[in-house]
C-alpha cells in the first residue's frame, strides 16, 4: 500500500466489502468515503514486481519482499535487508472454526517481545499472554490481571530481541477478538501467535519498522493522528462524583472547590462534571437521565458555566449513550428512531423495536451512531441540553455497549444493516465524532475538547482518554504506567489514569503524594474519585502533605512549553508523549521489560517513587547515553544502575545528554488565562540535537489557518557550543525574555556571544539578575546562564569552552 505497509486480506464472506469507519488512508474506493470526508486520504499504491519462481510467487515493492509459497500455502514477508518480518504457520494460517471465528496464526520466536494492544493491564511486554478485546465497564479492575478493559485496538508491535527490529500487526476488524502471544504450545506446530475474531475478514496491515517509532508513525498514517488539543487539556482537570451527587447546590460546591484551589495556590484548568447532574426522580426512583438537568443541584446551568469560565475553568459534562426505560424523554427519543434494534430472533417473540440491555439504574436502550438520523438527532439534543449551556467540552462515558447481550441486535450501518456484535466497538468513535461536529457547529472558532472512556482504533482522532475506573492501591499506581505506555505505542498519546485511584478507600497520604508526583507527567492529569469510605480525594485533603502536591502540580505547569510542543509532535507523527524506554532506546536489550520508568519526549527520563516508605530509588539508565540528575545536575554514564536517595518530596527526573527542555520561568497558574512571558531553555550539549518549540493561542482553531509559531532549536556540541533559534509562522508569541540554561559542570566559558556580539559576564548573581542581557556561570548548578530579551526573530548563541592558558597569556 505504501513504503513499509502491506495489506493481507483473507475473506470469508466472498465480497471483500470496503466499508471502514477506521482507516484515514486508503488506496481503494470505500463505501464510507463520503461519510469520512476530509478525514480520509486516497493514495496510489506503490508499484511492485511479480515473479513466479515455481514453488512460490515473489512480490517485491517498496522496502518489502513477499513470498507466497504455493504448496503447502504460506505467506512470508522480508524487509529489504532480508530480515524475516512475518511468516504464516502452514496449515493454520487463515482459518474459520466451527463457531464462525476467523483465525490467523503466525510464526514467532522465543526472542520476540510484544507491545501495544491498546489499553491492557499487566507488564508492557505481553509475550506468553492471552489478551481479549471485548470492551467492558471494568469498575475497580485489577491492574495486573483484569482482561479486557475499555478499549478495542487490535494492533501490536512485535520486536525481535536478536535483530532489534520491530514490525506492526494491525487487524482491521471491529469484532471482539483475542490474541494468544505464544501462550499456547503444541508439539505439532512451531512457536506461534494467534489472532481470533468473532467475525469479519482477516484484514491484516503488516507494518515494517525497523524502529518502533517507525511502526507507530505508519500505523497512525492508516488510522489517523490526534488533533492539537486546547492547552487547558494539559492542566489539572479536577473531578469527583461527590460534587454532582449532593442533595442540592452542586454548582456552588464546585465553584467553591475552584476558589479553594486558587487560595491553596494549586493551578487548575478544568472540571470533569460527573453524571449526577442528570439525576431525575422517576417511577423507579432517582435515576441518571441523559440530556436532563437536576434543578436542585444546578438551578442555573448557564450561570454555572459562566461563573466557571470567569475563573478560567472549562467544564466537561458527562454524557452517556444509554437511555433508561424510565427516562422522562423516552417517548421523544423513541419517536426519533435512534436506538439499536432487536435481532430477528428477539423480534419474533417480542416484535420489532429497540433492543434493551443492562444500563446504569436498570434496563435501557442504546443509541445507534451508525445511523445518520440518529447522529443528527443526537447533535440536536447535545446542543440544546449541554453545549448551549456554555461549554465547548464533553465527557463521553460508559460507551462500551457491553450491556447488550444479544450481539445479533441490529444497527443501521449507513443503510447497509449490520449487527451490534460487529460494530459496537466503533460506537464510541462515532459518538465522539458527532460531539466534535456539534461543538464545531455551535462554536466554530473554539478548539473542541472531548474526553472518552472507550474507543476503537482511530479514537485518537477525536478524544483524550483514560483507563477508566481504576482501584486505589500502590499496585494501581505502578501497573497503570504500563497501561498508559501501551496506549502510547498504539497510536494514542493523550492517555492517563485517575490520580489517587477512582474506586476504593481514600488513598493514604504517601500514596496520594506519590500518585500526584507521577501523574503530573501523564498526558491527561485528573484527580477523580468515588471513594467507598465517603471521603473525597482532593489535593489538600492531608494538610501536612499539601506542599508536596502543590510543588508537583506547579512543576507540571512549568513544563507546559515542553508538553505542548510534544502534543504538536504527536499531532504530526502519532508518537507517544509518555514513551517506553524500549521505544526510545531500542538498541538496549536491558530495557525490553522496563514498564515503570519512561521518557517524556526525547529529553526527560522519569523514574517516580512507586513503593511505600522508600528511601532510595534505583534506576537503570539506557546504554550509550549520558544523563544528568535534573535537580542536582550530577552526570551519569548510561548502562549502569544508579541509586538515588529520596524523601517524600523527591521526583526522580533525569535530563538526557543532547536534550532540550523549554520550561516556563514565570509560574503559570492557569493555562487558559496565563501566558509564558519568560522562557528557560535547559540544554545539555553532550551531542548535536534539535527540538521544535510549538506555540499558538491554545484555545481557537486559528492554528489550522497557519496562526502558530515554531521555533527550531538547533544545538551543536563541541568546544564551541552553538544554539540557533529559527522561527517560522505568523503567531505573535507572548515570550518577552529568554534564559538559556546550558549544562556544563566544572567548566566556565571563556566568552558568550549573541548573534556574533559578545555579551557581558556577571560574576555576582545579583548583578546578573538585574541585567537586561548577559551571562553568568552558576558553579553550584554547573550551568551557564544566558539571558536576553526575545527579539521575536531568529537568533544564535555561541558559548566558547575552548581552553585558554591564562598564565601563559
Amino acid at each position: 500500500m505504501a513504503d513499509g505497509i502491506l495489506r493481507i486480506r483473507a475473506g470469508f464472506e466472498g465480497d471483500f466489502a470496503e466499508e471502514s469507519y477506521t482507516l484515514t488512508t486508503t488506496a481503494w474506493p470505500d463505501r464510507l468515503d463520503e461519510f469520512m470526508g476530509a478525514e480520509r486520504t486516497r493514495v496510489t499504491p506503490l508499484p511492485f514486481d511479480v515473479d513466479d519462481l515455481g514453488d512460490l510467487v515473489r512480490v517485491t515493492g517498496g522496502n518489502l519482499r513477499v513470498d507466497i509459497e504455493k504448496e503447502p500455502f504460506r505467506i512470508r514477508v522480508h524487509d529489504d535487508a532480508g530480515t524475516l518480518l512475518h511468516s504464516d504457520i502452514v496449515g493454520l494460517g487463515y482459518l474459520q472454526d466451527s463457531n464462525g471465528r476467523r483465525i490467523h496464526t503466525s510464526e514467532i520466536s522465543l526472542d520476540d517481545a510484544f507491545y501495544g494492544f491498546g489499553e491492557t493491564t499487566g507488564p508492557l511486554n505481553k509475550a506468553q499472554k492471552l489478551i481479549t478485546m471485548s470492551p467492558k465497564d471494568a469498575l475497580g479492575y485489577d491492574p495486573r490481571e483484569t482482561d479486557p478493559l475499555y478499549k478495542h485496538i487490535p494492533f501490536y508491535i512485535k520486536m525481535n530481541r536478536e535483530t532489534r527490529k520491530a514490525v506492526g500487526y494491525f487487524y482491521h476488524n471491529t469484532y471482539d477478538c483475542d490474541f494468544d502471544l505464544g501462550r499456547e504450545r503444541s508439539n505439532y506446530w512451531p512457536p506461534h501467535s494467534r489472532y481470533r475474531a468473532d467475525g469479519g475478514d482477516i484484514d491484516l496491515f503488516l507494518i515494517a519498522g525497523p524502529g518502533i517509532r517507525d511502526v507507530v508513525q505508519r500505523y497512525t498514517m492508516l488510522t489517523g493522528r490526534p488533533p492539537l488539543l486546547p492547552k487547558y487539556a494539559l492542566g489539572y482537570l479536577a473531578s469527583s462524583m461527590y460534587y454532582s451527587e449532593l442533595d442540592a447546590d452542586s454548582d456552588r460546591a464546585i465553584t467553591e472547590f475552584i476558589d479553594i484551589a486558587r487560595a491553596e495556590d494549586i493551578p487548575v484548568d478544568g472540571f470533569q462534571l460527573s453524571s449526577g447532574y442528570t439525576t431525575q426522580e422517576t417511577e423507579a426512583g432517582a435515576k441518571r437521565c441523559v440530556f436532563t438537568w437536576n434543578e436542585r443541584r444546578f438551578p442555573d446551568p448557564e450561570g454555572f458555566f459562566a461563573g466557571m469560565a470567569e475563573r478560567g475553568i472549562t467544564v466537561s459534562p458527562n454524557v452517556k449513550p444509554g437511555v433508561l426505560d424510565v427516562h422522562p424523554r423516552l417517548e421523544e427519543f423513541g419517536s426519533a428512531d435512534v436506538f439499536v434494534t432487536r435481532s430477528a430472533d428477539a423480534a419474533a417473540t417480542a416484535g420489532d423495536g429497540p433492543a434493551t440491555g443492562a444500563w446504569w439504574g436498570g434496563p435501557g436502550r442504546f443509541v445507534d451512531f451508525t445511523k445518520p438520523a440518529a447522529r443528527e438527532a443526537w447533535q440536536r439534543w447535545l446542543t440544546e441540553a449541554v453545549l448551549d449551556k456554555g461549554t465547548t467540552s464533553v465527557w463521553n462515558d460508559n460507551c462500551e455497549y457491553d450491556g447488550i447481550i444479544d450481539t445479533d441486535s441490529g444497527v443501521d450501518f449507513e443503510g447497509a444493516g449490520a449487527t451490534i456484535g460487529r460494530l459496537r466497538s466503533v460506537m464510541s468513535n462515532l459518538m465522539c465524532r458527532v460531539t466534535r461536529d456539534s461543538i464545531a457547529a455551535t462554536a466554530p472558532s473554539a478548539r473542541p475538547y472531548i474526553v472518552c472512556r472507550s474507543g476503537h482504533a482511530g479514537i485518537q482522532r477525536y478524544a483524550q482518554s483514560w483507563a477508566g475506573d481504576n482501584s486505589t492501591s500502590w499496585e494501581s499506581l505502578r501497573h497503570n504506567i504500563a497501561t498508559i505506555l501501551g496506549m502510547g505505542l498504539s497510536g494514542f498519546p493523550h492517555h492517563g489514569c485517575d490520580i489517587g485511584g477512582f474506586h476504593g478507600p481514600a488513598p493514604d497520604p504517601e500514596l496520594l503524594v506519590r500518585w500526584v508526583q507521577h501523574g503530573v507527567f501523564q498526558p491527561r492529569f485528573s484527580i477523580h474519585s468515588v471513594n467507598s469510605d465517603n471521603t473525597v480525594t482532593e489535593p489538600w485533603m492531608y494538610r501536612d502533605h499539601t506542599p508536596y502536591i502543590r510543588d508537583a502540580v506547579k512543576l507540571r505547569y512549568r513544563l507546559f512549553p515542553y508538553l505542548y510542543s510534544l502534543t504538536a509532535r504527536a499531532a504530526a507523527t502519532g508518537w507517544p508523549i509518555m514513551e517506553p524506554l524500549i521505544s526510545a532506546f531500542q538498541h538496549d536489550p536491558a530495557l525490553d521489560e522496563t514498564s515503570e520508568e519512561f521518557m517524556l519526549g526525547d529529553a526527560l527520563l522519569v523514574a517516580n517513587v512507586l513503593t511505600p516508605g522508600a528511601s532510595t530509588r534505583a534506576v537503570r539508565l539506557p546504554e550509550g547515553e549520558v544523563f544528568y540528575n535534573a535537580w542536582t545536575r550530577e552526570r551519569y554514564e548510561g548502562g549502569q544502575v544508579v541509586e538515588l536517595p529520596v524523601d517524600l518530596g523527591s521526583i526522580p527526573l533525569f535530563l538526557r545528554g543532547g536534550g532540550v527542555v523549554p520550561v516556563a520561568e514565570n509560574q503559570l497558574h492557569s493555562l487558559t488565562r496565563d501566558e509564558v512571558t519568560e522562557l528557560r531553555l535547559i540544554c545539555a550539549p553532550d551531542r548535536d540535537a534539535r527540538f521544535t518549540l510549538y506555540e499558538d493561542d491554545g484555545l481557537t482553531r486559528a492554528h489550522e489557518d497557519g496562526v502558530f509559531r515554531e521555533t527550531d532549536i538547533r544545538m551543536t556540541a563541541g568546544e564551541q557550543v552553538r544554539l540557533e533559534l529559527t522561527r517560522r509562522g505568523g503567531y505573535r508569541s507572548a515570550v518577552e525574555r529568554l534564559l538559556f540554561d546550558v549544562i556544563r559542570p566544572g567548566q566556565c566559558p571563556h566568552w558568550v556571544a549573541l548573534d556574533g556580539e559578545r555579551l557581558p559576564q556577571y560574576l555576582h548573581r545579583s548583578h546578573f539578575d538585574a541585567a537586561e542581557a548577559g551571562w553568568h556561570y552558576d558553579i553550584g548548578l554547573g550551568s551557564v546562564l544566558i539571558k536576553t530579551p526575545d527579539p521575536g526573530g531568529d537568533l544564535a548563541v555561541t558559548i566558547s569552552f575552548e581552553p585558554i592558558d591564562m598564565i601563559g597569556m
